[in-house]
């Protein structure tokens, strides 16, 4: 699959959470398809070491999802370097869980939680919309979770709030020429899985990889996913001629969860 060109140059793809585990798989599945994609994330330092683990055309430009004059910053740069922009992965959010007895859930952090994750897809959307508008197509694909189909924890909130806003923006969007889907990953391997094993395993006073086997038992197919196969779904999403795919909650989870939905 390639991306389909619209004017000048390679299309553009913006990577927010871009220092996150599953950035480099989503980045690699973009340049596969032909994209020059920018990565963002507060932290310029690790951002900077992301691109270069990464390589090929990836340019490291820092922001705040929750500050809009620096996402602002950061579309105004991108449009000068680049000219364009086609696509919009969003995918930064905090990978802590926010729960326990309800006598004693932290709101402040469970709002700042949401303001970073929901409140920062939202202000990214706001920023690149004008100029996919302009090109007359894009595409937006929002990177949930599937604790927002659970009661595990009450941060699930943000992942069913993520799927709320894909649809009211497909809605909107969808007669510019723009899609909006939201992806949804299962169980994938990332350094926070393998802290989240090793902090399982401690207290269970068991090993990471009886955790993991555990695990995996319960997913049809045997399989952890990796970052690439996120980055094969949203690639897919983003190379689309034509805006047929749109206001969709994707699940990839080698069929780990079990609802059905219709």
């Amino acid at each position: 699959m390639s991306a389909a060109a619209v004017g000048s140059g390679p299309p553009v793809a913006i990577v927010t959470g871009g220092s996150g585990g599953m950035a480099p798989g989503i980045v690699r599945g973009l340049q596969g398809a032909g994209f020059a994609v920018v990565i963002t994330a507060r932290d310029a330092g690790r951002l900077a070491a992301a691109a270069e683990a990464i390589g090929g055309d990836c340019l490291a430009l820092a922001s705040d999802a929750r500050d809009p004059a620096s996402i602002e910053g950061l579309v105004a740069a991108v449009l000068a370097r680049r000219g364009r922009i086609d696509v919009l992965v969003n995918a930064a959010a905090s990978s802590t869980p926010i729960g326990g007895a309800i006598e004693t859930v932290d709101v402040a952090a469970l709002i700042a939680d949401l303001d970073v994750k929901v409140g920062g897809y939202l202000r990214y959307a706001q920023a690149v919309v004008p100029a996919m508008k302009r090109q007359g197509r894009g595409h937006i694909v929002n990177i949930g979770g599937l604790t927002g189909r659970s009661s595990d924890t009450l941060s699930g909130l943000r992942n069913a709030a993520v799927s709320h806003l894909t649809k009211v923006l497909s809605d909107e969007l969808g007669p510019a020429g723009i899609t909006v889907n939201a992806v949804h990953p299962g169980i994938v391997r990332t350094p926070h899985l393998a802290e989240l094993f090793a902090e399982m395993a401690h207290t269970e006073n068991t090993t990471p990889a009886a955790i993991e086997a555990r695990f995996v038992a319960e997913i049809p197919t045997r399989t952890i996913l990796t970052p690439d196969d996120v980055g094969a779904l949203v690639a897919m999403l983003a190379v689309a001629a034509r805006p047929t795919i749109t206001g969709q909650s994707l699940t990839i989870d080698g069929g780990y969860s079990r609802g059905i939905f219709l």
